[in-house]
This record gives structure tokens, sequence and C-alpha cells, in this order.
């Protein structure tokens, strides 16, 4: 036990250990199967059962509803065999019951012909005539009427049993298959060390499949009729007239989405303070080490032109500030619009130039004025439009997603090396793994928080889901196996860790496996046009969801409900990771873990709620995460 508390011993995703219970096996005896078939009163004769592969240990032994009439069983109404033999000789037992009724008439018929018709007068040999006629026909009718029983009743029957015996054989291996793994979903044995390459595809498509009916719900968006986007100018918007109290110079932070959320709020300090906004730079020495600048990135024209009526714009400082050394500043974390009026505003009238070296979350969510919130919206959803060349691969590559009239899922794994080095989370890491993700954050100097207990933060929710985890919430709310996923991430981190979600989920696509090289080539080695790439497809997905809060979760979930709430799937990590452990630990069954997955996540799909303030702006809910109030507003009724 190290002095952190967390375990030294890290378990492994490739550990064959009874880490997770393995439910019964379903592989049956072949002597106990036919036993039973015996006892219903019907022999097998050898009708033989296939095999449904070695993964799932299943063997099912059937009797053939083809099989021959004198042996083969039927099954009655609760489940047992009954024989074709035992019903036909239901029918001779009757048979025997009316030919007994007539017993009167028997006797008559064991006297010999001759001695009938002596010892009888006339009236009595009419009355014979009459009798042994009406005996003829009831035995003609009895014989037809046992014919259509035999043909018809017994036939139907026969082709009942033999098609309600197909329908639950087949319902029976449908649902074996696509629930193969709740029967023995645990460590698996035998794994091969090297992660599955995605395989290229130019249509999109391996193993596609419609949607039945039945798959519908889960892709089915949350109600949001009475909400509609209200970020419009006011009918009485003055726009900004020639007079500016200075330029302002910003290097937009951290990776794409951190670098939006700082550019949209410089946007409202320069309408706050009534100055000019200088085209952003961007950095360059985040993890990623991008080269990429403004207009690599975004439309920069119509960044401009978009708002024009707001603020100005500029693409270079004017040449008459050019010699002015700029006044440098780090603005307070979470201002309010009091802070830049008051503190700020002065020191940019003096030196007419200020530089801002960081920009993000330097402006409050809450409590600001309607007005700078709706242009905080307008900057987000209009004006950061991406350069034509990440918006036209992007769409090239949500066609392909959607091949076939597919729906599909966005899946934020974030997964990355540099997240659970951050964060400190090795869940099912191996042991040097752990220790090579504990190096890299005492080599980031700004990364506070340099001993973490991972077991500890996972319990509160503060780990990104692993693959698998991820693997088990999608199978729990419902998600079939041939689902069209897009990875919008960049690689796991860990040997094989990706084995237990592409198993469970063939379809697993990225831009890389969806395109050529030529066509990744103008992209390469510019990690954040990738990732605006990405944005593209996620935004536009039928279904997103995230296991991870960072911002691009925040980004596109708050860009999925400006448009319309999309559906977005908020996991309930906390909750849910004790869910998994319960079931590792063999204390619920697969059914009960589904079903407490569902209810869980009913009230976390995208539905419409109002942000609200917290008592830290740490720990509240980021505007670009959740834009309403302020963006959004509710019909009134």
């Amino acid at each position: 036990m190290g002095s952190d508390g967390v375990s030294q011993r890290v378990n492994s995703p490739r550990f064959s250990g009874p880490m997770t219970r393995r439910a019964h096996s379903f592989k049956r005896n072949n002597n106990n199967t036919a036993a039973t078939a015996n006892s219903g009163g019907a022999s097998t004769g050898g009708g033989g059962g296939g095999s449904l592969g070695s993964l799932n240990e299943l063997e099912l032994q059937i009797n053939s509803p083809r099989s021959d009439m004198g042996t083969a069983g039927l099954l009655s109404s609760d489940g047992l065999l009954e024989t074709v033999p035992e019903r036909k000789h239901v029918h001779h037992h009757h048979l025997h019951h009316v030919t007994h009724r007539g017993g009167g008439v028997k006797g008559l018929l064991k006297k010999p012909i001759e001695s009938i018709v002596v010892e009888l007068g006339l009236r009595e040999k009419k009355k014979l005539g009459h009798w042994m006629f009406l005996m003829f026909c009831g035995v003609c009718l009895f014989l037809g009427v046992l014919k259509m029983c035999a043909t018809g009743w017994l036939g139907s029957a026969i082709d009942t049993a033999e098609s309600d015996a197909n329908k639950e054989l087949s319902g029976s291996v449908s649902r074996l298959i696509m629930d193969r793994s709740s029967i023995d979903y645990g460590y698996r044995d035998g794994e091969g060390d090297g992660e599955r390459t995605l395989k290229m595809v130019d249509t999109g498509g391996i193993g596609i499949q419609t949607t039945m009916p039945e798959e519908s719900g889960i892709w089915s968006k949350p109600n949001s009729d009475n909400f509609t986007q209200c970020i419009a100018l006011p009918r009485n918007h003055k726009k900004p007239d020639g007079k500016t109290n200075g330029y302002i110079l910003i290097n937009a932070n951290g990776g794409l989405n951190q670098m939006r959320f700082g550019i949209c709020d410089m946007v409202a300090v320069a309408k706050i303070m009534k100055a000019t906004l200088v085209l952003p730079s961007l950095d360059h020495t985040s993890y990623w080490a991008d080269e990429s600048d403004f207009k690599d990135l975004f439309d920069w024209r119509h960044f401009i032109n978009t708002l024009k009526d707001d603020i100005h714009i500029v693409e270079r400082l004017p040449d008459v500030y050019a010699g002015i050394e700029p006044f440098s500043k780090t603005p307070i974390s979470w201002s309010k619009v009091n802070y830049y009026k008051t503190e700020v505003l002065p020191l940019l009238k003096q030196h007419k130039v200020i530089y801002f070296t960081h920009t993000d979350s330097r402006l409050a969510n809450n409590n600001i004025s309607s007005s700078i919130q709706k242009l905080r919206c307008r900057v987000n959803y209009r004006a950061l439009k991406y350069s034509a060349p990440i918006e036209e691969f992007g769409n090239k590559l949500v066609s392909r997603m959607r091949h076939n009239g597919n729906p599909y899922l966005a899946l934020h794994l974030r997964y990355e090396k540099d997240m659970l080095a951050f964060t400190g989370c090795s869940h099912n890491l191996t042991a040097e793994e752990d220790e090579e993700l504990r190096q890299m954050r005492y080599e980031v100097s700004h990364w506070k928080e340099k001993e973490i207990n991972g077991t500890e933060r996972r319990l509160l929710g503060g780990c990104p889901l692993t693959p698998r985890e991820t693997s088990l919430l999608l199978r729990a709310l419902g998600f079939p196996s041939h689902t069209r996923i897009y990875l919008v991430a960049g690689e796991a981190y860990g040997r094989g860790s990706m084995k237990y979600l592409e198993d469970d989920f063939p379809n697993i696509f990225s831009h890389s496996s969806l395109s050529s090289e030529e066509e990744l080539s103008p992209f390469k080695n510019h990690q954040n046009m990738l990732a605006g790439i990405d944005y593209v497809v996620a935004l536009q997905s039928d279904a997103f969801l995230y296991t991870y809060d960072g911002n691009m979760a925040k980004a596109v979930q708050g860009h999925r409900r400006f448009e319309n709430f999309k559906k977005t799937i908020n996991p309930d990590k906390m909750n849910f990771v004790k869910l998994v452990d319960q079931l590792d630990e063999g204390k619920i069954s697969w059914k009960k873990f589904s079903s407490k997955v569902k209810m869980l996540h009913a009230d976390r799909m995208g539905a419409p709620y109002e942000r609200e303030p917290g008592e830290f702006p740490k720990l509240e809910e980021s505007f670009y995460a959740n834009p309403l109030p302020g963006c959004i507003c509710e019909r009134s009724r």
C-alpha cells in the first residue's frame, strides 16, 4: 500500500482471475437431454443439436419438428413432450365408447342371419332393416368424422406444434446471440495484447443492418417542443460607433474547445469595455503542440462579419499602435461584468493596447446580463464556424457514417494518456502503466495535483469511464451490437484496453478508419483541426455519449442542446461504477444491472432543464454546456 492509499497492485484488463462472476454455463449434457426427451414418451431418434461456438459454451439439443410421425414429439401447452401415438389412442378409446352404447343392436348381430329371419315376423323384419340401415349410416358417419379429425385437427396440431417449436428455437438462438456477453461477461482468458486495427472503409459499412422498429426508442430525442433559440439582436439594438476605448490582444490557451470558450468570453469582454478585438491568436504550447492558427481552424471573415453589429474586430493591430508595448494582464477567473468595468477598463484607457495572457474561464457562468449571454451564444453557435476544409470533410464523414440511412452514436471516449495522468485514474490498467501515468503527472509543472488516490476518485465519479465500462453502459441501455459508433477521441491508453468495447460493438469508426491517407494528409499533425472534424461529426450524430465531462463534452452537449436538444447521454459515473462493481462481484444479475442502469439514466438523455448557480463557480454547470437560461427560452403557454 502506497503513501497515498492506493494499492500497488493494479488490476490488468488482461488478468484472467475471478474479478467478474461468470454466469452459469448454458452448455448442456447430451445424455441429460436425451433422458428428458425419453421421459416425455418420445424417442429423440438421433435428432442432433448444433453448437453456437465455443465462445458462448452453448450446445442446443433439439428434436426436429419434421421428424417421423411415429416418433416425433409434439410440444404441449405446458411445454412437455406429448407423442402422436398417445393422441391416436385417445380417438380409438372414443370409438370403443361410442360402439358400446349400441349394445342391443350388437347382441342381435351375434346371432346367425337365418335364425333371425325365422324368429322374427314381418314387423320385426322391417324394424331390423331400419336398425341395420341406421347402424350402417352411423358407422359411415363415424368413420368420416374420424378421418377428418385425423387429417384435420391432428394435422393442424402437428403444424402448430412445429411452428411453435421453430419460433421458440429461433427466438432462443437470437436472444442468446444478441446477449452473448451476459452469459459470460467477465475478464476473458487468452486475450491477445495487440489492439485490433479499425477497418478501413470507403462506404462506411461493415455489418450494415437496418434499424429495427423496436430499437427506435434508443435513438429518440427528448421532448423539447416548448423551447426555442432566442439569441437574435433586439429591434432597438444600437450598432457600435466608430469610437473605441482601445485594442485587446488575446492568446486563446488550451485545446480547441477551451480556446472556443475563451474567444466567446473575450468578445463579450470587448463589448463590456467598448473595445476593439484583434483577431485572436491561438496557443501552440499545449499538450498537442498544434501550429494551426485562427484562420486555419475558423472561417475568419465569417467571424468578423457575423459580429459586426456587436463589436469591432480587426485582422491586425493598426500601424499607429504597432510600436506600443501592450500592457499584459491576466484576468481573474469567473469574473463578473463589474470587474472588467471598474478594474480592467481604466487600464485599457491608459495603455490603449492590452494583452490578455489567458482567456479560459474569465467570465462567470451566471448572474450576467441577458444581452451579454446572448452575445456569447452568437459567437459560439453562429460566428465560430470552422474553416471550409474542416466543415466539408466533417460533413463527408457524417455521410459515410449514415451509410444506408443508418443512425450512429458519437462516443467521446476520453481515455487518452494525458487525461488519465491528469486525473490520476488507472482502474484496470497494469502497475507499469499506472507508474507511467504518475511520472507524466509530475513532469507537467502546471498540474497542481500530484499524489492522487485513483480508486477513491473513481468511486466519486471523477474518472473517465474505461472502454469496458462504456461497453457495459451501452449494452445496459439497450444499444444492439450492430450500433454504428463514431469515436470522438485520440488513441486509448493501455495495451488491449479497447478489446472489450470492440468485441461488443464491432462497428466502431474514427476519422482515420473512414478516410484514406490522402484525404487526411492536409490535417496531419494538426490535432486541433482533427478535433474540429470530430466536433462536426459529433454535433450531427443521432446520439452523443461522453465518458468524461471535459471541454469537448461541454462544447458538444451545449451545442446539441441549442440545436433543439439532440439526444445526449450524460453518465451518472459515481452510481454507475458502483453498479459495475456489484455486477463484477456477483451481487446482482445482468437483468437487474440493466434495469438499474436504465432507471439511473432515464432523466439524463439531454432533456431541457435550467442551469443553476452553484456555491463556487468551478463546481457549477458550465454556461457552454447548458445555455438555458440565456440562449434558449421557453415559449409562453
